[in-house]
């Protein structure tokens, strides 16, 4: 090969390394690098029971799950075991999340000024009526929102079917049901208030009691299941326990009694089939819709005001009927139930809140 020839192979090499060298500079023929999008993060505090109680704890963590699947948040849960752990709960969650929930009636005394010393984080009480907060003192917390549930109208409910059903089936002769709660919080006295309309709206003959099973926790089974079981003596063959895990005591001495059970918060039909069906409250619901609005928009979720999940807002009602009964009953009992379900939702029927 000739000398020439060569180097005019050299300066074409050397012309193509500069091309390369050219356009990488200029970020041709590659791909920018995507920006990192930041990970939203929020976090469940739950009250005393956790994730155990089958119902009200449990159902926030499955609305957390389903927006970490759905919505690709980052999450965490916090579990509180005793009362003392509610604030600092509270406080580690809004050091690593940007929204938190605090779940539960008795949040309501930490979360405000937990809010207020995190006021570039979001809050959302489940249960907590922003008027309830000791911290509010009438003046709007602007990062902080309840998230509350009429109660009563899915109290009125299951009332009604137990009513139904008890007239159709005494329970040894007697016309007689009962409600179990844990402790006098607002959202139990309103299942409970609710529970006794709608049996009575069902069977002016019924005999109701609402009874209270005296445990703070929400998670003493042991108490449920004596205070249900003192009732069942007394002649109740529908047992309605509001009273979160300490309410499965109370459900498993239905069960052991051979009388309805009626469950709270979740479907607790997965209990047995002597669950006669379930006053429901979606907590998951609430959580999920929370986190959707504020991954949307974080500083649009504005506080200072309750959100209210109800019937006509398909937020609270009634869970499966058992296949333990008979096809006459349930056909009887779903369509007397749909028609209170409709009158509820156009506002026609209110139940009552105590």
């Amino acid at each position: 090969m000739k000398r020439n020839t060569w180097t005019t192979l050299a300066i074409a090499a050397i012309v193509g390394v500069l091309a390369i060298a050219i356009a990488a500079a200029a970020g041709v023929g590659r791909a920018a690098p995507a920006k990192k999008q930041a990970t939203i993060n929020v976090a469940v505090v739950t009250d005393i029971g956790g994730l155990n109680d089958k119902g009200f704890n449990h159902l926030a963590y499955v609305g957390l799950q389903r927006a970490k699947k759905q919505l690709k948040v980052g999450g965490r849960v916090y579990i509180t075991n005793t009362a003392s752990e509610r604030k600092p709960n509270l406080i580690a969650a809004a050091q690593s999340s940007g929204l938190v929930f605090g779940t539960g009636f008795l949040m309501f005394d930490s979360i405000g000024s937990v809010a207020k010393a995190f006021p570039t984080k979001k809050f959302a009480g489940i249960d907590v009526p922003v008027e309830a907060v000791p911290e509010n003192s009438g003046a709007n917390i602007p990062n902080l929102r309840g998230l509350v549930f009429k109660e009563q109208e899915a109290g009125y409910l299951v009332g009604y079917i137990a009513g139904l059903q008890i007239k159709r089936h005494p329970y040894k002769g007697k016309q007689r049901v009962a409600a179990v709660g844990a402790n006098k919080v607002p959202a139990i006295i309103r299942f409970l208030a609710g529970f006794r309309a709608g049996a009575k709206k069902a069977n002016k003959n019924v005999k109701v009691d609402l009874v209270y099973a005296q445990d703070p926790t929400f998670q003493d089974q042991a108490k449920c299941k004596e205070t249900t079981l003192n009732e069942i003596a007394k002649g109740a063959g529908v047992v309605f326990e509001a009273a979160g895990q300490c309410g499965l005591g109370g459900l498993n001495a239905a069960k052991q009694k051979k009388v309805w059970g009626i469950g709270v918060d979740a479907d607790q039909s997965f209990l047995g089939t002597h669950i006669l069906t379930s006053a429901t409250k979606k907590v998951d619901v609430a959580v999920y819709k929370t986190i959707q609005a504020y991954k949307k928009n974080p500083s649009g979720l504005k506080g200072g005001k309750d959100i209210t999940f109800s019937v006509k807002n398909n937020g609270v009602g009634y869970g499966k009927l058992s296949p333990k009964l008979s096809k006459a009953d349930r056909t009887f009992l779903t369509k007397k139930a749909e028609v209170i379900r409709k009158l509820i939702a156009s506002g026609k029927i209110k139940p009552p809140t105590k």
